[in-house]
C-alpha cells in the first residue's frame, strides 16, 4: 500500500484567500517526566521544500538532523517557543502545551494570516488558526514544525544530562523509561522533574 506523505494540499488551499503567511505549529515533550514542552511555528518556502519532511516520530536521529539544518536554511521563519516544567505544574500540560505555541508564533517575525495546528486545540494567538488531528502526518508545514520542535527539544535535554547524568537524559530526553524510573526511586527528581505528573511506578 502506497504510503501518503505530508504534503502542501492544504496550505495551498488557503494560499490565495489568507492575507500573509502561512505556517505550520507542533509541539513535543507532552508526555515527558521531565524538561520542557517545545513548540515551534514554520513558514515554509513552497518553492524550496527539502526532501524527507515528516512527522519527526517517523524519521530517525540522523535523517532528522539533516532535514532539521535544511528546513532552517530554506524556510522563510522559524519560531520557538517552550514552557518550564514549572509551568507545566502549575497551569497543567495542555495549557502549557498552547502556551508555548503561542510564543513559539509570537517569535517568529513575518506577518501570518493563517496557522495549521497540529492536534484539535488551538493556542490563543493574533492569526486565524486551523486544527488539523494527527497534522504532521498531512500537512508539510506542521511535520517541519515536528522536526525543528523534536531537534530543539533534544539539543537542550542532552545539555541537561551533561549536568545530570544519571539520569540519562541523553537517550530518554526525560520520557518514562524503565530506568528513569529506577533512577528517580533511588535518587529522587531533579527541579525539571514535572512534580504533577506520575513519577514514582
Amino acid at each position: 500500500m502506497h504510503k501518503i506523505l505530508p504534503n502542501l494540499n492544504i496550505e495551498k488551499s488557503y494560499k490565495n484567500t489568507t492575507k500573509g503567511y502561512i505556517c505550520g505549529i507542533d509541539e513535543v515533550g507532552r508526555g515527558c517526566l521531565a524538561g520542557p514542552v517545545v513548540s515551534a511555528a514554520v513558514i515554509l518556502n513552497f518553492d524550496k521544500i527539502p526532501d524527507g519532511i515528516n512527522d519527526s516520530k517517523k524519521i530517525s536521529k540522523i535523517k532528522r538532523s539533516i532535514i532539521s539544518n535544511n528546513i532552517k536554511k530554506y524556510a522563510l521563519d522559524i519560531g520557538i517557543g517552550e514552557a518550564s516544567s514549572q509551568e507545566i505544574d502549575e497551569f497543567n500540560i495542555l495549557n502549557a502545551s498552547l502556551l508555548a505555541m503561542k510564543r513559539a508564533f509570537e517569535a517568529l517575525k513575518k506577518q501570518t494570516g493563517l496557522a495549521l495546528i497540529d492536534g484539535i486545540y488551538s493556542p490563543n494567538i493574533n492569526c486565524k488558526t486551523i486544527t488539523i488531528i494527527k497534522g504532521d502526518t498531512k500537512s508539510l508545514s506542521i511535520a517541519a514544525a515536528s522536526i525543528i520542535a523534536k531537534e530543539y527539544r533534544d539539543a537542550f535535554m542532552n545539555k541537561l544530562g551533561l549536568i545530570y547524568p544519571k539520569y540519562n537524559f541523553k537517550n530518554n530526553v526525560g520520557y518514562g523509561t524503565k530506568e528513569h524510573y529506577k533512577i528517580i526511586r533511588s535518587d529522587g527528581i531533579t527541579s525539571y522533574h514535572r512534580k504533577t505528573f506520575k513519577l514514582l511506578k
